[in-house]
């Protein structure tokens, strides 16, 4: 059973989602048990702060233990301060109100940090994945969730390039998972291209998550959270699964805009919680599918001046390309992780690769800190945002210019 309110227009209030909450965690028993509350990292937008009081309000004096675990996939590591900033505490409030509470990063290339709980079958990734892929896929995990009885996902719903809608058991995979079941499914949803999954409810690699999300044995509850403008419109709480599908059905109409036409220029803004391309490509991502052919995409962020902090000596060596461009040369690329190919491909965008000549379907240029020579050496276009007055891009939809601020969540597809 889900409790939980979505709103078409409007917002819950504070005390809509208290009382949510505690109706949903009073059907649990987790008296004297360690739970563990999975959460995102500052590159996703949700009231994490007020779920964390709420959890601790609720759970804190009765469960033995109360933790909480940063879902990062493969994001760097959050700092202290940035955890606290994310939950909305002091440092002295954490020393005398919140003494009790462990928080933790997860560590996805820490073998050290990981347990393996189960591997899906060649056999079962070639039936739900539609023949794309056959392989063995080894199921990794953060091996903490073994030492808790409970594990409670909280975390916002929003469309997704590779998943369909994120949220969900994606809090598990890739949130906490190790890297071989992580690269896989990135590359499974790059095979079927951002266009085709992106706002997708139900997709092949949403399949693969829940498979392997089905190894984890521990009692789960997951808070949905769908936000709009920043707020939140909606609160589902049940199972991962069930608590997800409230959520993603909401989502849908709440984060996906639909335009009339396509725009030969498009810029997007990229918020300040999008630390370097690897996230800032978000804003491609949600905005691909409103440029017309051979069109123009900026990724405006000039406070941008990483590519990406995990990932960037491969990058480098990479470059973005379209998918068929690993595809017809797959000897070339088969020493680079699945994630990194398929980041790489829904930054630059679908196109073609024949005779060894790649043609992207639009192009993509960056309006960052990164200098312009690295920009060409990772094969992306470069404009310098100083010159870019963005009061020049407002209101100009009639000349086939569309200005998009704080963009990379909303989905904007055509009619």
């Amino acid at each position: 059973m889900v409790i939980g309110k979505g709103l078409d227009k409007g917002y819950l209030s504070d005390e809509e989602a208290v009382n949510l909450s505690a109706k949903a965690l009073s059907n649990i028993d987790c008296k004297d048990k360690k739970v563990l509350v999975i959460i995102p990292d500052h590159t996703r937008t949700a009231p994490v702060s007020l779920f964390f009081k709420t959890l601790f309000d609720s759970l804190g004096k009765k469960v033995k233990k109360l933790d909480f675990l940063v879902a990062l996939g493969t994001h760097p590591p959050m700092k202290r301060e940035q955890i606290l900033k994310l939950l909305g505490i002091s440092e002295k409030e954490k020393k005398e109100k919140y003494s009790s509470v462990d928080f933790f990063n997860h560590k996805w290339d820490d073998p050290k940090a990981l347990s393996t709980i189960g591997k899906i079958s060649e056999d079962k990734i070639e039936e739900v994945s539609n023949g794309l892929l056959k392989e063995n896929v080894e199921v990794q995990v953060n091996k903490m969730i073994l030492d808790y009885d409970f594990l409670i996902i909280v975390g916002p719903v929003f469309p997704h390039e590779v998943v369909g809608f994120s949220g969900g058991n994606k809090y598990f995979f890739p949130g906490i998972s190790g890297p071989e079941v992580l690269h896989f499914f990135h590359w499974l949803g790059a095979l079927i291209t951002n266009p085709e999954i992106n706002g997708t409810k139900e997709t092949p690699v949403r399949k693969v998550i829940d498979i392997a999300s089905s190894f984890i044995k521990n009692q789960k509850l997951c808070f949905s959270l769908v936000v709009k403008n920043k707020k939140l419109s909606g609160l589902f709480i049940g199972t991962p699964e069930e608590a997800w599908s409230k959520a993603a059905d909401l989502s849908s109409k709440l984060n996906i805009v639909y335009t009339d036409k396509t725009f030969k220029k498009v810029l997007g803004i990229a918020p300040k919680m999008y630390d370097d391309l690897w996230t800032a490509g978000k804003v491609m991502y949600k905005l691909e599918n409103v440029v017309e052919n051979e069109g123009e995409l900026i990724i405006y962020a000039p406070h941008i001046t990483e590519v990406s902090y995990t990932h960037g000596k491969i990058i480098d060596k990479v470059g973005y390309h379209v998918r068929d461009y690993f595809l017809g040369q797959p000897s070339k690329f088969s020493w680079v992780p699945g994630g990194i190919k398929a980041h790489s491909t829904h930054v630059k965008g679908t196109g073609t690769y024949k005779n060894g000549i790649e043609k992207p379907r639009i192009n993509v240029f960056l309006a960052t800190g990164i200098p312009e020579e690295r920009c060409k050496r990772i094969n992306l276009g470069y404009k310098d945002h100083k010159s870019i007055n963005l009061s020049d891009w407002e209101h100009k939809e009639d000349e086939g210019i569309l200005l998009i601020t704080n963009a990379g969540e909303t989905l904007y597809r055509l009619k």
